[in-house]
This record gives C-alpha cells, sequence and structure tokens, in this order.
C-alpha cells in the first residue's frame, strides 16, 4: 500500500458516532494538526449528522466510506471519533470497490469492527492508531505523531518505544490542567514471537464471533484494550471468549485501562492466571494503546515482533 507523502489528502469520516459532537474548535484543531503535518483534510459529506444515538444513518455513513475509498486523490481516510455502531455497516459495504482502492483507514476504539472488517473482506492492512479528534490534543501529541508518522510515511521496519509519561484525564475538556504519569509496560509473561498481529477494542472484536467479517485468529499475536464501560468482570468474560476462537496465540499486548474501569495490575493479573495458555507466550500489558493518552499505531493484518523481556515491539511488514 502506498505511503503517505506531503501534499497528501486525508478524507475524514465519519462511520460510527457523529463529528458534530467535537465542536468547532476541535476540528479546527485537529486539521490544523495535520496541516502542520504537509496534509490536506477533507471531509465526507455527512459527518456532522446527528441522530438521537449521536450518530448518522447506516446509507449516509456507507456513503461517505464508498466516496472516499472510490476518490483516487485521497489517500488516507481517518475517522472522526469512535462509537458504538460501525458495525452496523458490515453487510452493507462495497467490498470489491474498497479492495480495488486499498488505502489507509485509521481509527480505534469502535472502528475495530470496521478495520478488521475491511482487512478479512478485501485482504489489505488497516490500523488501529489516532482518530482525527486526537490530533485536536496538545499534550503527550508528540509521540503519538511519532509513531503515525513512522506507520505512514517510512517504508523500513521500525521498534516502538514506551512513552515517558501517559495520562488518563478530559483532555478534551481541559487541555491546560493535565495529569501525567510515569509509563510503564508490565510483563506478565517474558518471551519473544513474530506474527500476524489481529486484535483492537476487545468487546468491539467480539461483536464478530460468527459473522462473515472475523477473520481466522491462528498463528498470530493478538493486542487487546478496553474503555472506561469495562470491569475486572467483563473483561474477564470477553478475553475468555477470544481466547476460545482464537488457535495457536504466540503473543498478547494488552493496552492500559482507564482507572474508572479498575482492573487494576492485581486485578488483570488475577484474569491472566486463569488461562494456561498465557503461562506460555509472551504477555505484557499497560502498553501504549487504549483509552489513555498517548497512544501508537498498529497494523490489523500486518506483522510485528514483541520481546517481552526487553519491553520491545518491532513493526516488520506495515
Amino acid at each position: 500500500m502506498r505511503k503517505l507523502q506531503k501534499g497528501d489528502e486525508i478524507r475524514v469520516i465519519a462511520p460510527s458516532r457523529s463529528a458534530q459532537i467535537l465542536g468547532e474548535e476541535g476540528i479546527k484543531k485537529a486539521t490544523q494538526a495535520l496541516e502542520n503535518m504537509g496534509f490536506r483534510v477533507s471531509f465526507g459529506e455527512y459527518i456532522y449528522t446527528c441522530d438521537m444515538q449521536s450518530s448518522a444513518s447506516i446509507e449516509e455513513r456507507v456513503a461517505d466510506l464508498h466516496a472516499a475509498f472510490a476518490d483516487d486523490n485521497v489517500k488516507a481516510i481517518l475517522t472522526a471519533i469512535g462509537g458504538f455502531n460501525s458495525n452496523e455497516l458490515l453487510p452493507y459495504l462495497d467490498y470489491e470497490l474498497i479492495a480495488r482502492h486499498p488505502k489507509i483507514l485509521c481509527g480505534y476504539s469502535d472502528i475495530t469492527a470496521l478495520a478488521t472488517a475491511i482487512h478479512h473482506k478485501c485482504e489489505f492492512i488497516t490500523y488501529s492508531g489516532p482518530h482525527f479528534s486526537s490530533f485536536q490534543m496538545a499534550g503527550l501529541q508528540a509521540y503519538q505523531t511519532k509513531y503515525f508518522r513512522e506507520c505512514f510515511m517510512n517504508e523500513a521496519p521500525y521498534d516502538i518505544e514506551p512513552s515517558e509519561k501517559w495520562s488518563d484525564d478530559l483532555w478534551f475538556l481541559d487541555q491546560d490542567n493535565r495529569q501525567y504519569e510515569a509509563t510503564e509496560w508490565k510483563v506478565y509473561t517474558e518471551g519473544q514471537a513474530q506474527g500476524k498481529l489481529y486484535g483492537g477494542n476487545l468487546c468491539t472484536l467480539n461483536l464478530l464471533q460468527g459473522t462473515p467479517y472475523m477473520p481466522e485468529l491462528k498463528d498470530c499475536i493478538l493486542f487487546v484494550e478496553d474503555d472506561e464501560e469495562t470491569k475486572p468482570e467483563t473483561f474477564a468474560r470477553d478475553l475468555t471468549s477470544l481466547l476460545q476462537v482464537a488457535s495457536d496465540v504466540k503473543a498478547l499486548l494488552i493496552g492500559r485501562f482507564q482507572r474508572v474501569s479498575k482492573v487494576t495490575s492485581e486485578q488483570l493479573r488475577f484474569i491472566l492466571d486463569k488461562h494456561p495458555l498465557l503461562q506460555d507466550i509472551p504477555v505484557m500489558y499497560d502498553v501504549d494503546f487504549g483509552h489513555t493518552q498517548p497512544i501508537m499505531t498498529l497494523p490489523i493484518g500486518g506483522e510485528i515482533a514483541v520481546d517481552t523481556a526487553s519491553k520491545k515491539i518491532s513493526i516488520i511488514q506495515f
């Protein structure tokens, strides 16, 4: 897939929640950040449509996605924000059209359903990484932007290192009074592994089980994260469900939890202890992806290598 170059057009679409939630100032800041990187930003026709569930109709969201892929001037597609309902689109997408126009599709959280389905049906790599809205964030933006650039503007394999600090605050409400903490990627099981990468938001990915949109999770590395609505019991249940459909998993990476979830290190290790599989493969948690800041960009369907003993993630095919 073609990498991004300065001057390229990035299209913003809203396949889940409406971009109206970002407000004029948020949209202006995110647009300016991407323009400062050298890109041109355009917007889908229906991204501001907002119904009683803060979204547009299926038909409108599908139309914007198809238009973005069909337009050869568009070199990458960023989702405006996450939400709850991108899986509604999956039966109505023209996967042949999308496959004829492969291009970067990036977002996280609820976008896991869309990105995973398009990877599986169209056989090109999609990405778990910043939304368009993520670029309005000031503090911790340098880490996020660094690995966005590495993934989308360079050809050579690269390593991802931990951020220096992280936050779990409502930065989009107050950018001036942030609470930062020192980052530490934590190791549950030491080891090395290399393989195809699948994952994203855990509860969203599990929505694809039993559908034509779920790839075969065989001999792969899994990465999972969840948001403020999870708790130890639901995360344990959802992780068990995923592990029961995966075969010969090579490694597991777990994104950092929001504090309100109460998935503490003690709770998480209790959950992981239940699974014999996880005693024999590399497992690392509190990694820089998920619903805390900052986040890295990861290739869904790409190839990575992990070395948990040295806390190293290497992006190989992306």
